[in-house]
């Protein structure tokens, strides 16, 4: 669980805010401020917290992330770490320019650090660097290109001008790259229900999720298999106001030692802000 802010945002993908695919006129608009905060539970347990702030505009934007998790019962040590991305939006896509990543416990600290240009990986640092074993998949040329970081996944255009909760809002196919580990995260849609919770109350458009690793991985180890034959994970996106802009409501994904679900228990969209990506 050292990894579990970097993993958090590897969680992005399953949580996802759309922003308008249209492009924006001119003079660009103010940036819009977004404010999630999650708890994090384990088979119902609270184990942890997670915020997510930031600001997007018409042409770019800034998001950051922290988490915190608990040591319950000897299953996990205390975690605390945080993520930031910047990048472009141009013509409905993500076009990401930095990552960086800490997460650490008592005894050990993972930094990750990406530029990134023209949606591929130019210089990684990860320190200290994963260990580089016979068994690990090498990561090729073309595995850090055609890519966006976990944590600019939440910021993922939803086509058209139609229903902004149906099968546009889910099916697609995200390729990450965290400086490591190359990954696919298949979305599609399932459903939509109606919820009532503090933090939100009316539709959600539920996409069931389906991780695919790629390269940087080691194949043999018994989470790896797990994870990519895990068919019970699933996001729940509800809307942001009248915009094409949905948020990740709700994170349910299957563990080896039981259920992980992220819920909101904050979301907060303010009003426009001077500078795109101000703070």
């Amino acid at each position: 669980m050292t990894r579990f802010v970097p993993a958090l945002a590897a969680l992005a993908p399953l949580a996802l805010l759309a922003v308008p695919a249209a492009a924006a006129p001119a003079p660009a608009a103010p940036a819009t401020p977004i404010h999630l905060r999650y708890g994090v539970a384990l088979i119902g347990l609270p184990i942890g917290t997670a915020t997510v702030d930031g600001a997007v505009g018409a042409k770019d934007y800034k998001l950051s992330g922290t988490g915190k998790l608990t040591g319950i019962a000897g299953v996990f040590v205390d975690t605390k770490g945080a993520v930031t991305s910047t990048g472009a939006l141009k013509d409905g896509r993500v076009i990401p320019s930095g990552f960086a990543a800490t997460a650490g416990t008592p005894h050990y600290l993972l930094t990750i650090r990406m530029s990134e240009e023209k949606n591929a990986a130019t210089q990684v640092v990860i320190d200290p660097m994963y260990q580089q074993t016979p068994d690990r998949i090498p990561l090729s040329p073309a595995d850090k290109r055609n890519i966006i970081d976990p944590m600019s996944s939440f910021i993922m255009p939803v086509p058209g001008t139609g229903e902004l909760l149906g099968p546009a809002a889910c099916d697609r196919t995200l390729p990450l790259f965290d400086g490591g580990v190359r990954f696919n995260i298949n979305l599609s849609f399932k459903r939509l229900q109606q919820v009532a919770t503090p933090a939100y109350t009316g539709p959600v458009a539920v996409c069931g999720a389906r991780y695919q690793p790629i390269s940087g991985y080691r194949p043999d180890r018994p989470v790896n298999k797990f994870m990519a034959d895990n068919k019970d994970m699933e996001v729940w996106l509800a809307p942001v106001g009248d915009t094409r802009f949905v948020y990740p409501h709700h994170v349910a994904v299957m563990s080896m030692i039981g259920m992980v679900t992220i819920d909101a228990t904050e979301a907060a969209i303010g009003a426009p802000v001077q500078a795109a990506v101000a703070h």
